[in-house]
């Protein structure tokens, strides 16, 4: 990508940066969350459904502010974490934590469809064996879920890739360190005359974004077929 400046070059770094830190850790409870809804009956299971989808309905800018009250250095719980070390106000890890709380619905969705297409029976017979949840669960549901874990995972980078609301809400947009590839974009658009950096990143999100949809299908497809032994 010599054809990017520098500028350039180090917005789309960073995003590649929040969307990969971004979907790493909403993964594990993305996984967790989807089996609870799928399989679990329990008290106020359809308002943690409701708080999972949250993100898709608001206005991002209001989930934005929403996690400035709460994570910033003056928040209830950004104020104890800062004690610790921890910031996420105006850091990339913020940009993370905004970008994977947006892409959550997505990932969650996307695994809850493939958790509710296994035949309950399989695990069922595993678990006659004596085999225990966990273990039934790592043998049995999860690779039969595979390709819903990786739909899920490629559709919330995507999503992280190109999340603009939250992010500049939450940690602003600061070269270098929370200006990621949207942002970017914004920025160029204030400038006149940066027109064509605005269009170089424009190709790139829809690079991106078409190469993560059609990765998604094709390793979907691919290990689909090996689950079935096809």
């Amino acid at each position: 990508m010599s054809w990017l400046g520098p500028q350039e070059w180090a917005a789309v770094a960073l995003s590649l940066k929040v969307a990969f830190w971004a979907t790493l850790f909403a993964l594990p409870p993305g996984i967790f969350v989807a089996v609870a809804l799928a399989r679990w009956r329990f008290p106020g299971r359809e308002i943690v459904n409701g708080l999972v989808h949250l993100p898709l309905v608001l206005p991002p800018v209001v989930t934005g502010y929403l996690l400035l009250v709460t994570f910033g250095t003056k928040g209830w719980l950004g104020g104890a974490l800062a004690e610790v070390g921890v910031v996420f106000a105006f850091r990339w890890t913020g940009a993370a934590l905004a970008a994977g709380i947006m892409g959550f619905p997505l990932l969650v969705r996307a695994i809850r469809l493939s958790v509710e297409a296994v035949d309950p029976k399989l695990e069922q017979a595993a678990a006659t064996l004596g085999a225990s949840r966990f273990w039934v669960f790592v043998t049995v549901t999860l690779p039969l879920i595979l390709p819903g874990v990786i739909a899920g995972g490629v559709l919330a980078f995507a999503k992280a890739m190109g999340e603009f609301g939250a992010t500049i809400t939450f940690v602003s947009n600061i070269p270098g360190e929370t200006q990621t590839l949207p942002l970017a974009v914004h920025n160029f658009m204030q400038v006149p005359g940066a027109e064509a950096s605005a269009w170089r990143l424009v190709v790139v999100s829809l690079v991106v974004a078409m190469g993560a949809l059609l990765l998604s299908e094709w390793l979907s497809r691919r290990v689909a077929a090996r689950v079935a032994g096809r």
